[in-house]
């Protein structure tokens, strides 16, 4: 008897002991697959509060959830942050001046001049906590920007949408995207049945002053394209569709003279520019244009339309410009 008691208490010790182990081994097991699956809600209550992972064109990055100090790397880049609502903490910019339509909302934000590699003092300087960054710009960059903060590098991309879709997919702002698109879209279309009363079906004529020559934007280019088919101007006839722009000379500019010219100077503060601009309006050539003679000839550009094209704030600048321009030679 006793020893069937003895055997009886040794089964249950050790049925305890499996029970025991057993326990602690499916614990274990819950923890390492919470931890590598990312997907255990005790795992993303730790971490996805502030953090998460996203795809990238370097693999998997772990980004803030919401990222208060982001850097956009490109001269566009910030102006798509911004269309989204995030203010950037540094950029690269072309102009010394920042364009009107930003030139309050960056007040504060440092300016590190453009360059093919990227002053990584000032990136550092400035404590960001996400860098965004087309491949084409940051590519070889990628390694020293990581080690500042996360460096997430997107796709190059035809066409500005698709470039806010992207860093809104990586902000967690898909729907903002859409908005700020549609929007746009809106008032380009209200902008094109106002323009269609003014313009009708005159000509016009996008045309900028360069250094070294003058140059006529076609509708198949981002600038000719905004103006042509965006807001329904018609350009002039005999532009050749298979090109994109024409570089031409003085003398070649009446073979196309159209009713209106929209004229625009690569840069203000160019003596070449400004002396060749000076050269063509003396010119005989230009004088007997049809747009110079019923004066209208708009001048436009500057700054403000650096990014035409390419971005939403710069479209939107550029759209109210050409509006108002053509309702003002009505008057």
């Amino acid at each position: 008897m006793k020893r069937n008691g003895r055997l009886i208490a040794g089964l249950v010790i050790v049925l305890l002991v499996m029970l025991c182990t057993a326990c602690a081994a499916d614990k274990t097991e819950s923890n390492k697959t919470g931890t590598a699956s990312g997907n255990s809600d005790k795992t993303n209550a730790g971490v996805s509060d502030k953090q998460r992972v996203i795809a990238s064109l370097k693999g998997d990055i772990t980004i803030p959830t919401e990222p208060q100090r982001v850097i956009g790397l490109s001269v566009v880049y910030p102006e798509l942050l911004y269309a989204l609502g995030v203010t950037p903490v540094a950029v690269q910019n072309y102009h010394q001046d920042f364009p009107s339509y930003l030139k309050e909302p960056f007040k504060d934000t440092l300016k590190m001049g453009i360059a093919q590699t990227p002053d990584f003092e000032a990136i550092l300087a400035s404590e960001p906590d996400l860098i965004i960054a087309p491949t084409w710009w940051a590519d070889k960059d990628y390694t020293q920007l990581s080690k500042i903060a996360p460096t997430v590098l997107l796709p190059q991309r035809d066409n500005w949408r698709d470039e806010l879709r992207d860093i809104a997919d990586v902000l967690g702002k898909k729907d903002q995207a859409e908005t700020v698109i549609q929007d746009l879209q809106l008032k380009e279309t209200e902008a094109k049945k106002k323009l269609h009363t003014l313009v009708g079906d005159e000509t016009v004529m996008y045309m900028m002053i360069m250094a070294k020559e003058l140059v006529i934007y076609g509708e198949n280019i981002d600038r000719g394209s905004f103006i042509h088919k965006q807001l329904g101007l018609k350009p002039v006839k005999d532009f050749p569709q298979s090109e994109l722009s024409l570089s031409i000379s003085l003398e070649v500019i009446p073979k196309y003279n159209p009713d209106h010219i929209i004229l625009q100077l690569d840069d203000e503060a160019s003596e070449e520019v400004q002396n060749r601009y000076k050269d063509m309006l003396n010119s005989s050539l230009w004088k007997n244009m049809t747009a110079v003679k019923k004066n209208q000839v708009y001048m436009m550009g500057g700054k403000e339309w650096f990014s035409l094209g390419m971005s939403p704030l710069a479209d939107s600048y550029a759209i109210d410009d050409v509006v108002h321009a053509f309702e003002n030679k009505q008057k």
